[in-house]
Formats: C-alpha cells, sequence, structure tokens
C-alpha cells in the first residue's frame, strides 16, 4: 500500500512540474547610432555636439495554456547610470484575445493620451525646451499627463474593425490622488488614423490640477501622408494653460528615401506664441538609415525677444539591431 502512495505522489510531483513550465523567449532589441547636432542663434553659438544612443531594450515573453500571453520587459539604460539603478521603461504586461492588454509600468509608462500626444511634426520643441541642450533660455514644452511610476494601461478588445480603445490609471505616487484616462482611435479606412483622448492631471493641488485633451488625425494617399494634431493643457491655474497645435507632411519619395515637414506652435495663456519648424530628410540603405535634420524656434519661451529665437541641425546615422 506504502509503495502505490509512493507512486501516485511522485506521479502526481511530476505532473506539477510539468504544467508549470512553459516555453518563452528572451530578445534584445536597439540600435547603434551617431548624432551631430549644433544650435546657432542671437545669443548663442553653441559648439557642434556628439551623441550616441546608449540603451538596449530586454524583453523575454511566454504563452500559457489559456491563451495568455505574460510579457516582461526593462530599458537598461546609460542615462539612468546618475541613478541608483541603470533599469528604464520597466515593464509586466498580460495579454488576450478575449481580455485584451493590461500593461503595468514600474517605470516609464504612459496615460491614454501621453501614448497619442506626439505632435504631427514629430515633437520638434524637445531641441528647445532644456538648458540641457547648451541654449540660454529654457522654451515652454507643449505639456502632457505623463503616467507616470506605479501605472496601468488597459487596451480593450477589438470591438470593431479599426477601433481601438484604451484607458489608464496614474497612482500619482506620494500624492495618494488618482488620475484616470480614457482614449479612443480608429482606422478603419484604409489611409485614415483618427485619436481622441482625456486624462486627468491630479496633482494634489489645486492650482496644477487640471486635464489633458488630445486630438489628432492623420491621411496617407499614395506617397503623400498628412497629419494635425491638438495638444490643450487645462489647470487650475489659467495663467499656465496651453494649447499646442502641429502640422506635419511627408513624401516617400522612394523605399529608401523620404522628406518630413512639420510646424508646431505652442500658445501660452495671456503669451505670445512659441513657434517651431522643421524639416527632414532620411535615407535607409539595409539596417542603416542616414537623417539631416534643420528647424527654426521663434519665441520659445513665449516672449518676443530675438534672443530667443533658435536654429538646430542635425546629423544621424542609425544602425537596428
Amino acid at each position: 500500500m506504502n509503495n502505490f502512495k509512493k507512486i501516485g505522489m511522485t506521479a502526481l510531483a511530476a505532473s506539477l512540474v510539468s504544467t508549470s513550465v512553459f516555453a518563452g523567449e528572451l530578445t534584445a532589441t536597439g540600435s547603434a547610432s551617431l548624432t551631430v547636432e549644433g544650435y546657432s542663434g542671437a545669443s548663442l553659438h553653441s559648439n557642434t555636439s556628439y551623441s550616441m544612443a546608449d540603451s538596449v531594450i530586454l524583453s523575454g515573453s511566454s504563452e500559457l495554456d489559456n491563451g495568455m500571453t505574460v510579457t516582461m520587459s526593462f530599458e537598461l539604460d546609460g542615462d539612468a547610470e546618475t541613478t541608483s539603478s541603470a533599469y528604464d521603461d520597466n515593464s509586466l504586461t498580460i495579454a488576450s484575445d478575449a481580455l485584451g492588454t493590461l500593461k503595468f509600468s514600474a517605470h516609464g509608462g504612459s496615460s491614454a493620451t501621453s501614448a497619442i500626444d506626439k505632435t504631427a511634426a514629430g515633437n520638434i520643441f524637445d531641441n528647445f525646451d532644456g538648458s540641457s541642450n547648451g541654449l540660454t533660455v529654457t522654451g515652454v514644452a507643449d505639456g502632457s499627463a505623463a503616467a507616470g511610476d506605479d501605472s496601468f494601461h488597459y487596451t480593450l478588445p477589438a470591438m470593431a474593425d479599426g477601433l481601438a480603445l484604451m484607458a489608464s490609471l496614474n497612482t500619482e505616487g506620494a500624492t495618494g490622488n488618482n488620475a484616470l484616462g480614457l482614449a479612443t482611435t480608429y482606422s478603419g479606412v484604409e489611409g485614415l488614423s483618427v485619436s481622441y483622448g482625456v486624462s486627468e492631471i491630479n496633482t494634489g493641488l489645486a492650482t496644477t490640477a487640471g486635464d489633458q485633451t488630445v486630438m489628432k488625425a492623420s491621411y496617407a494617399y499614395g506617397s503623400v501622408t498628412l497629419g494635425y494634431s491638438s495638444n490643450e493643457i487645462d489647470l487650475g491655474a489659467g495663467s499656465s494653460d496651453k494649447i499646442t497645435t502641429s502640422w506635419g507632411l511627408s513624401y516617400t519619395v522612394s523605399d529608401a528615401m523620404s522628406v518630413t515637414y512639420g510646424t508646431e506652435t505652442i500658445d501660452l495663456s495671456g503669451a505670445t506664441d512659441a513657434e517651431y519648424e522643421g524639416l527632414t530628410a532620411s535615407y535607409t540603405a539595409g539596417g542603416m538609415t542616414m537623417s539631416l535634420t534643420t528647424q527654426d524656434a521663434k519665441n520659445i519661451d513665449n516672449t518676443i525677444d530675438d534672443d530667443n529665437d533658435f536654429d538646430y541641425w542635425a546629423l544621424g546615422l542609425s544602425f537596428a539591431f
């Protein structure tokens, strides 16, 4: 009798081990790149600077017997080496066709609106909105309801062809104030993509809390794509409200070459508009891409002054792996 018990326990243990192990895969993605860039203006003539890509994304995933796919991902980022950890953008994703996709981001997550609020011109203002770029005046960024750390992003299962619905929850860390976001994207017409989203900005302070509303549309016809975007930040302190509008036009010359032109305007309540425009040409051959960018900015701190007008240029070379 005891022998039968031993055999039974051994078989049970073997079955538990065999059902708890699932085939998975680990991937690494990134790119090797080198960028040469510089600024010029009435109050600035910066030295030419050089930079390179310094991050690799590691991702491990497995498909379970119930059809769910579980993925863990994090980024090894050189910029994070100044902090206590070299890890960045780490997340856990659980997805299935029936239940949709739930993503928990310990760091680097997106809210429903920050996931779609890149301007039609590609965020030109990013190259002018910080003193870290060597600029003597810090520009005013367009603003975002970023999800922050320990945030959730949920994409509902497909309910209609071309229609995607998303929701987000920002736990807001120490403030203890949750912030919700909702967004939708429709791409059911060939060449057309339309997005709309609203997210709360909940800081715990009446003067800095509010919401972000994003509207975005693009239409591709043949080798030409036209895009438009609007990003509105509405806060309790009306003087901080801002609306960023942008247009983008791209032309695919060939399978290897494309040209993009875009404009951005940041309208800060009660101040002069900050204006940006840029032109980028890129050439791709195999896994190599070469790009040339020229951009200019006016009134980047939302005041009229030649000292706040700058030009930017960049030459980039990247290799995907």
